[in-house]
């Protein structure tokens, strides 16, 4: 476990120092101010940025190894989340169900399956003519 705290802390260090890197050519004068940065500041900068980017992954990573270390030992436990109850089905906005629905529109459906043979009847009467 204290491999894991080291590792953290290590880490942390690590992303100070690339932010130091990314901040050291204006804090220390190199780069002229008002000036289109200098190969020196790029430099600098995109390598302090890079630094602190795997710096900081190394933080996440030792942290969550910290974290199940600890949880697995029993010192820290795991609040489980109350489960969210089912949401009720949202009302129709004329306060008809579903079912109600269906039962409604079945003989308009019928309607329209009776229209589609005739069209269909009539489209093949025509083409045998």
């Amino acid at each position: 476990m204290i491999r894991k705290f080291i590792g953290a802390v290590t880490a942390a260090l690590a992303s100070i120092a690339g932010l130091w890197l990314m901040i050291a050519p204006f804090a220390l004068g190199t780069q002229p101010e008002g000036a289109d940065w200098t190969d020196t500041t790029t430099s600098e900068f995109f390598t302090g940025l890079g630094v602190a980017l795997v710096a900081l992954a190394g933080v996440a990573a030792f942290a969550a190894a910290l974290h199940e270390e600890l949880v697995a030992r029993g010192l820290v436990t795991v609040r489980q989340r109350p489960a969210e109850p089912e949401p009720a089905p949202a009302p129709s906005p004329s306060g008809t169900s579903s079912a109600e629905l269906a039962t409604m529109l079945a003989p308009l459906v019928e309607a329209l399956r009776e229209d589609m043979k005739t069209r269909q009847n009539g489209a093949l009467a025509e083409e045998k003519r």
